[in-house]
């Protein structure tokens, strides 16, 4: 954090114990050292105020701050910052309007400890979103007052995507509806988690046969736990899910990759905010234009 609460560099790879929740725990000092640079890649944007129509955004975020892992102890998580605002810079300069919900209506929970300490442009970022992050709506009330204005849902990464949203049935609401009206949907990292809403109750999945990068399995079976930036076992792995419900994972690292499937747009990790909000704002110009 660049409050200086969790410290960035150190060699132990001991989760850091959450003060505010008994067998909670944040990552590492050595996997914050590795995995949280001081900058990201953001390099500017390319469709300055050229969306027309009035459309907006959809953000679902997560609201739950602790993550259950396989161990009984708690992972203090929540959608990663830079998968969240990189994407949302992008975005809001070519001119989308930026709304934000929960499946629960209480404030979005952010991995504040994974924001990179010099990235000017994360924090402004963060700066003019939280107010929203902080009131979000319910999506039962997004979904009641209907969904016409949105040309795209944004569900962010980190760990927390991996709980609340697999398993709501208003989430495969709006994934039935954007999928129905053919907008898009954009999403990275483990925020494809929400993807499995909506094979909820079915057979089939509508998803089944798209393609999809997600952050991989092997990074939290492996590196993750030998690093401590997980405090133990997932509950359950992404990419095994997303093969199970018939979706093609189409990357094995993570290593900054972008995917364009129909109107399905992703990427594997942070390492692709970057990319994902330029192939966002890119092909969601390109149809607000037409």
């Amino acid at each position: 954090m660049t409050d200086g609460t969790i410290p960035r560099s150190g060699d132990s790879t001991d989760p850091t114990p959450d003060p505010a929740e008994r067998d909670a725990y944040f990552p590492s000092p050595s996997s914050l050292s590795q995995y949280v640079p001081p900058r990201t890649d953001y390099d500017g944007t390319e469709h300055d105020g050229e969306a027309v129509g009035g459309w907006k955004i959809l953000v679902i975020g997560a609201d739950e701050r602790y993550l259950p892992m396989d161990n009984g102890r708690l992972f203090s998580t929540g959608n990663h910052p830079v998968e969240t605002l990189l994407p949302l810079v992008h975005l809001e300069a070519a001119g989308f309007g930026i709304d934000v919900a929960t499946v629960s209506g209480n404030p979005v929970k952010l991995e504040w400890w994974a924001t990179p300490a010099e990235d000017t442009t994360v924090h402004d970022a963060l700066d003019r979103v939280l107010p929203r992050f902080r009131a979000p709506r319910s999506l039962a009330q997004v979904l009641e007052d209907g969904l016409d204005d949105y040309l795209a849902v944004f569900i962010p990464g980190g760990h927390g995507a991996m709980q609340g949203l697999h398993d709501s049935h208003n989430v495969r609401a709006v994934l039935d509806w954007a999928l129905g009206a053919d907008r898009f949907i954009i999403t990275l990292c483990h925020g494809p988690a929400a993807l499995l809403a909506a094979g909820l109750d079915r057979d089939t999945s509508p998803f089944a046969g798209y393609e999809s990068c997600a952050f991989p399995d092997a990074l939290d079976t492996g590196a993750n736990l030998d690093l401590g930036y997980i405090p133990g076992p997932m509950p359950w792995l992404l990419a095994e899910g997303l093969r199970a419900q018939g979706l093609v994972v189409v990357n094995e690292d993570m290593a900054g990759h972008v995917h364009r499937d129909r109107g399905l747009l992703t990427g594997d990790s942070p390492l692709a905010a970057n990319a994902l909000g330029k192939l966002a704002a890119a092909t969601l110009v390109e149809r607000a234009k037409s």
